[in-house]
């Protein structure tokens, strides 16, 4: 298939399906091979929201460790500095 036929609605287009005309004689392999092409872009596309969600969890973890490490730290300032006096 070509470039311009990467979307799901462009192979629908192209394969006059769900027109009110009569289907035209599609071989059962072109329609294998669309079934197939929508079933590897879904599984990219969750794929890449999967690794998308697991970045924004990493990033919120380490967000939250940042801040409990910059939290020990200024209670330790604090503390040295009470003790200096």
């Amino acid at each position: 298939m070509s470039s311009n036929d990467t979307t799901l609605s462009a192979q629908v287009n192209r394969l006059n399906i769900g027109d009110d005309q009569q289907l035209p004689e599609t071989a059962p392999s072109e329609l294998v091979a669309v079934v197939d092409d929508l079933l590897n872009q879904l599984g990219s596309k969750f794929s890449n929201i999967s690794s998308e969600l697991i970045m924004d969890d990493m990033s919120r973890r380490l967000d939250n460790l940042e801040a409990t490490i910059e939290a020990g730290n200024a209670q330790a300032q604090a503390g040295n500095e009470g003790r200096a006096q």
